[in-house]
């Protein structure tokens, strides 16, 4: 019976973040109360407090089922041992990113909430450094990723892994943003791989492995 309680718990849980999405993504995230997400979820305000102790850890819990999955792929190709090349590990981790935006809704709607539904304001004013902790730690994967291709030799000589790094954080940003402003029917998506090969290769020196 404890099992069972437990196991509905859980469910409830979930329910509630997924209700939480879809309420951030059509009112957004400064409109949506805690009683919106109630009634979207089909529970009592009381239940989501059960759970949550604000809206603030609802929207990092939404976050937190998306993130994760998604970092655990893009980083089991980033560290593969089949890339000799750090160069080729950066492009597939990039390449796999982007194919998932596109085609997961759930993936997509998240990061359409985090970058243009969601003000940085009032209650989640004091949020919005942990908001920006991956594009972070997403930079300093890139620099730890161009210094080892600097120190194999497949980097372009004379180029900083700093700066590289910093580029294509600016880049990954850009065509995030491309890509969810996107009208439906739009062959972004298909063109991204494309588009990474090309930011890619700029930087890959005569030892590169391609």
């Amino acid at each position: 019976m404890v099992r069972k309680t437990k196991e509905e718990a859980e469910r409830t849980r979930k329910e509630i973040i997924e209700a939480a999405r879809r309420t951030f993504h059509q009112y957004g995230v400064s409109r949506s109360t805690c009683e919106r997400i109630a009634k979207a979820a089909g529970v009592t305000r009381g239940a989501v407090y059960w759970h949550f102790k604000d809206k603030a850890e609802i929207f990092f819990a939404m976050r937190e089922d998306v993130f994760r999955p998604l970092i655990e792929r893009t980083d089991a190709l980033l560290y593969a041992e089949r890339f000799a090349d750090p160069l080729d590990a950066i492009e597939a981790s990039l390449t796999e990113f982007f194919r998932v935006l596109d085609d997961c809704a759930v993936v997509r709607e998240v990061f359409e909430i985090m970058i243009s539904r969601c003000e940085y304001v009032d209650e989640f004013a004091s949020v919005q450094l942990e908001v920006g902790r991956p594009a972070l730690d997403f930079l300093d994967k890139m620099q730890r990723m161009y210094c080892k291709a600097a120190e194999l030799g497949t980097l372009r000589p004379g180029l900083d892994p700093l700066a590289m790094a910093q580029d294509t954080w600016a880049f990954t940003s850009g065509l995030l943003n491309l890509l969810l402003g996107c009208q439906s029917g739009s062959d972004l998506g298909q063109r991204i791989p494309g588009m990474i090969a090309t930011h890619m290769a700029v930087r890959r020196g005569e030892r590169a492995s391609r």
